[in-house]
């Protein structure tokens, strides 16, 4: 089970991920939008600094909330959520420059990293 676990995820893992070092700089530069596809409620509890929701069921309705000139980087819940997979397969099929973050809430908040609510 592991094997396949590993295999499906690493597959998906082939959307270019961001370290959770890499984004924090980004962020600080205002380099990307950061882009939080986790339920509202979650979102509002709690998410990374500048972050828009915009979940996945949403994503198609919103697309023109997205900047085309910039680069996108997706996050949800952690490794192995896949609405932050499906969100950057689903944009970049549509010609956005997107990718995810390595880890999701949960790691970058136990990290001690800058959150806002």
């Amino acid at each position: 089970m592991r094997g396949i676990v590993d295999s499906y995820f690493t597959r998906m893992d082939s959307l270019e991920p961001i370290s959770s070092k890499e984004l924090l700089s980004r962020i600080r530069d205002h380099a990307v939008l950061l882009l939080d596809v986790r339920p509202e409620d979650e979102f509002a509890a709690g998410h990374l600094p500048t972050a828009q929701n915009i979940t996945i069921e949403t994503l198609e309705a919103r697309l023109s909330d997205l900047p085309t000139d910039r680069e996108i980087v997706a996050y949800c819940r952690g490794p192995y959520c896949v609405l932050s997979f499906k969100a950057v397969e689903a944009l970049r099929t549509r010609g956005f420059k997107v990718r995810r973050l390595t880890d999701g809430y949960p790691e970058w908040k136990a990290a001690v990293l800058p959150v806002e609510a």
